[in-house]
């Protein structure tokens, strides 16, 4: 009975530790956007520094 406990321990921690890892490979529209306004600014302040 206790093993069966700790066996449904380790699974739940599981699921909880691997499911949210597995959405954070997709980049959605507003991180590509984020990026994008990111590299914009860099390039500016390049610019200015030149």
């Amino acid at each position: 009975m206790k093993s069966t406990h700790q066996l449904l321990l380790l699974l739940l921690l599981a699921v909880f530790t691997i499911v949210p890892l597995s959405g954070c490979d997709d980049q959605g529209p507003a991180e590509e956007a984020g990026e994008e306004i990111d590299d914009t600014v860099e390039d500016i302040e390049d610019e200015f520094d030149d």
